[in-house]
């Protein structure tokens, strides 16, 4: 490997290949998440290691890890990356913002529960703003995001998504989704105000996939309360976890962003002890907050958030629906 020259040209591109190694930990899953082989990984990794003058993976057993040289030039590549997002936002302020369109990328939560009034919010105030709304959950969201695909993401706080000291993306924290529990109106528990969730560890569960995050979420709550959910029906659709639930088919944690309509058979009640939340935030390219679209959505989130949270104290306060 050649030392470090005092001046190298750096792709961008390959930079962003480098980040998704890092986020994925093998070659072939960064392949399987950027649509290329792991060959076309392999010579990304290589072309970006000549172009910078160091080794940038090291093999480990079967795989790779990245070098230490590779972790500073990550550090590096953050601020560029910030950087330019802050150069396309003044150049986009220079227009005063008159005009825009933006992605975003949201888990189907948060479609269904935060983005309808946080675009109509949007709508009134600035029609001129075109919207496309993409489902997706980490990591995949933020693969999304780092390559531009969609502008802004709308994600949950879990081991999937990035660490809040992540200085690749400036967050904006927007509220804390309440889990209740759905219960079949036959079920022994069901008059009881609150429920112990250890006691439903016998129970059959409807729980989604473990890699999203309120499956990850309902397993994480079911661990601390001491069992692993026998898990009968890994539905993710709210509808069909509610319909299951209804039909007397099993148990399940449901945000409230997502709360069902009345329906026989369902009521929700409330898990004894701390009511289990899942933390809810935006998240942008770091450098591009002041974006005058971008800025736009985000406070119309914000608005929206308080809205949604304001409705679902008053529900509580108002008592369960059955």
């Amino acid at each position: 490997m050649e030392p470090v020259r005092n001046s190298f040209t750096v792709d961008l591109r390959r930079l962003g290949v480098l980040r998704e190694l890092d986020r994925r930990g093998s070659l072939a899953r960064t392949a399987e998440a950027l649509h290329l082989t792991p060959s076309a990984v392999s010579q990304q990794l290589a072309a970006l290691a000549r172009e910078v003058g160091v080794p940038l993976i090291e093999r480990q057993g079967r795989g790779v890890r990245l070098t230490g040289q590779a972790r500073v030039l990550l550090e590096h590549a953050a601020a560029l990356a910030a950087q330019w997002e802050r150069a396309r936002a003044d150049l986009a302020a220079w227009e005063e913002g008159g005009r825009g369109t933006v992605t975003i990328g949201a888990f189907s939560s948060a479609i269904t529960g935060l983005l309808p009034p946080a675009l109509g919010l949007l709508t009134a105030h600035r029609p001129d703003v075109t919207v496309s709304v993409v489902e997706a959950e980490p990591p995949d969201l933020f693969t999304r995001l780092d390559g531009g695909d969609v502008d802004l993401a709308v994600a949950v706080d879990f081991a999937a998504a990035p660490p809040h000291t992540d200085r690749r993306y400036t967050r904006v924290d927007l509220l804390a989704d309440v889990l209740d529990l759905a219960l079949p109106a036959s079920h022994p528990l069901a008059d009881r105000a609150r429920v112990p969730l250890r006691e439903l560890a016998a129970d059959p569960w409807i729980v989604g996939d473990a890699r999203s995050c309120c499956g990850a979420i309902t397993r994480s709550l079911c661990a601390a309360n001491g069992f692993t959910p026998d898990i009968r029906h890994p539905v993710g659709d709210w509808a069909s976890v509610a319909a299951l639930v209804g039909a007397g088919l099993g148990v399940a944690l449901v945000p409230r962003l997502v709360r069902p309509p009345q329906r026989p058979g369902l009521v929700l009640r409330a898990p004894v002890g701390r009511p289990p939340v899942r933390h809810v935030f935006a998240a942008v390219r770091a450098g591009s907050e002041n974006d005058p679209v971008l800025a736009a959505v985000l406070t119309r989130l914000r608005e929206a958030a308080a809205q949604v949270t304001a409705q679902t104290e008053d529900t509580e306060n108002a008592g369960d629906t059955e």
